[in-house]
């Protein structure tokens, strides 16, 4: 996927934290270390430093949600995270997306911290963050 393609289907998802732009996308796709998964109606980005990995954004077309892809993509992003070498990944998800924090649980994340204020919004107070872990 383009990254503008990417920050379309970014903004069809996220309001909270703010959708990101495809020069957003485009430099990350650049940076060494990130990887891109992309699906039909998805995609997921990762980062990978060491022994360690980070979901960095995941995105469902939301007509095409709740039907599987979201953890399909999470399992392909911890398939190839663990192909390139890590054996912890690591992401932030906020305390308010319910939807979101099962699809994580279900495929083996924990909770292992939280950040306060992490994500702003455009109104209202910030959001908290989960970070979860899923360990090797």
């Amino acid at each position: 996927m383009r990254p503008e393609a990417l920050a379309e289907l970014h903004a069809l998802c996220f309001t909270t934290p703010r959708p990101w732009r495809a020069d957003e996308f485009s430099g990350l796709l650049e940076a060494r270390g990130t990887f891109l998964i992309s699906h039909t109606n998805g995609f997921a980005l990762g980062r990978i430093a060491g022994p360690e990995a980070e979901l960095l954004t995941i995105a469902v077309h939301p007509d095409a949600q709740n039907a599987g892809h979201g953890r399909r993509l999470v399992d392909d992003f911890l398939c190839k995270a663990t192909t390139l070498g890590a054996v912890d990944m690591f992401l932030e998800v906020a305390e308010n997306n319910a939807a979101a924090i099962a699809l994580y649980l279900k495929a083996g994340f924990v909770e292992v911290a939280k950040r306060k204020e992490y994500f702003k919004q455009i109104s209202g107070p910030s959001l908290t963050a989960l970070i979860l872990k899923y360990s090797i």
